[in-house]
């Protein structure tokens, strides 16, 4: 429990709220009406009222009633109520910052808040965020004979989430497509999953100026806090025998992460299920590192891509005082783990090792004497393959090695 009030106080500050004070309760059967019960209910009134505090946060998602509850029993126009799921969002909505998060999040968003509308809402008064607050409820003020504001909202609400889903079906055939071509090109794909700011966009970013064919940056935004990154990010990445790979930096996990954004990025997570490998990145500096991994190892499961190769890097090793002992002692909770510093570059030979491993298992054995007019051949097989022999012949270059099934 404490540990999901800490990673609540996070994503407040996240999203830019002081928290100035926190409770809990536990109790056996959530209170229908308001979740927690009528005492502790009271207690937080009293709490929030002595603190001067603007907003009041619940760990769990609220009902619609719940919400509406809460906040006739706070009695304050100036005094909002959000639960864990309202602030994520809120969160989202400010780090998309291509086209298609922005509509992922808008779509979870709406869907949200369709349910809770009420007369507070009229003319979307509180939305924030997305495409909408850019003229998306054109019209909203023309109603009908014996129409209500709220029903008006309500339908244009349901219009404009229909009119999303058409855009990101769209978004998710123009994914499918870009997956095939790679496919038709025998790149193997890597995705880095993990827990919010465990350190996967600084890996993206360490990755691709150590063994970018460019040697450059990823330019991968990267900051400590969560989801400082949600739109994915592929590079290519060349491995110790000189196979390039495609390497994508995902959005991070959390407890709780609420079902309709699951929904929402559900082309962006289909990234996921369609790799070669995944690529685990846990913070080891973390208390709760184990339950973060299990949160992970929980949404991958309900991703569908329990079957996929997965390798578990223990990062942030520079700010351990031992590394080795920490790899050690995590080591019965993380067998066969690699101990990497994403920040310092330290073990990514050994990561890169492990990768090309993995994904070298799904290569075949193969044989070709390519004549010289064909060196096109040959530098396709550096990059999609293994050259295990190359041997210069008068007739053409002999290669033995390992290549992808489609070459």
């Amino acid at each position: 429990m404490s540990d999901s009030l800490a990673e609540l106080a996070q994503l407040a500050d996240t999203a830019g709220v002081r928290v100035v004070g926190q409770t809990y309760q536990r109790i056996a059967t959530p209170n229908p009406a308001t979740l927690i019960g009528t005492g502790k209910l009271a207690e937080i009134i009293a709490l929030r009222a002595e603190l001067g505090a603007t907003v009041v946060l619940l760990d769990e998602e609220l009902s619609p009633r719940q919400q509406r509850e809460i906040e006739k029993a706070i009695d304050d126009d100036n005094v909002k109520v959000l639960d864990r799921t309202a602030l994520i969002l809120d969160i989202f909505a400010k780090h998309a910052r291509t086209r298609e998060g922005a509509l992922q999040v808008e779509l979870a968003q709406y869907e949200y808040r369709l349910p809770r509308l009420t007369r507070a809402w009229t003319h979307l008064a509180r939305q924030a965020g997305g495409a909408a607050g850019r003229g998306g409820t054109a019209g909203v003020g023309l109603r009908g004979p014996g129409e209500t504001q709220l029903e008006v909202d309500r339908r244009e609400i349901s219009r404009r989430i229909a009119h999303l889903k058409r855009e990101i079906e769209e978004v998710r055939k123009q994914r499918q497509q870009y997956r095939q071509r790679r496919r038709r090109a025998a790149l193997a794909t890597v995705s880095l999953v993990g827990y919010t700011n465990a350190g996967k966009s600084t890996l993206l970013n360490q990755l691709t100026a150590l063994a970018g064919p460019e040697r450059g940056e990823a330019g991968v935004l990267t900051a400590d806090m969560l989801f400082a990154t949600l739109d994915p990010t592929t590079r290519r990445v060349r491995l110790p025998g000189g196979r390039e790979v495609l390497v994508t930096d995902t959005v991070g996990f959390i407890q709780k992460l609420p079902t309709a954004l699951v929904a929402a990025f559900r082309a962006t997570l289909e990234e996921i299920a369609e790799s070669d490998l995944l690529l685990h990145i846990v913070d080891i500096t973390h208390p709760s590192a184990l339950q973060q991994a299990q949160t992970v190892g929980t949404v991958l499961r309900d991703l569908g891509a329990v079957d996929k190769p997965i390798i578990t890097a223990l990062n942030k090793v520079d700010l351990l005082l031992d590394a080795i002992e920490a790899g050690l002692a995590l080591g019965q909770d993380f067998p066969a783990a690699v101990v990497i510093s994403a920040q310092t570059g330290w073990g990514m030979a050994e990561l890169l090792a492990r990768v090309e491993t993995v994904l070298n298992r799904n290569l075949l054995p193969a044989e070709a004497l390519i004549p010289y007019s064909e060196g096109d051949l040959v530098n396709l097989w550096h990059v999609h393959g293994l050259i295990e022999q190359e041997q210069h012949t008068e007739q053409g270059v002999l290669l033995r090695g390992m290549l992808p099934k489609q070459l």
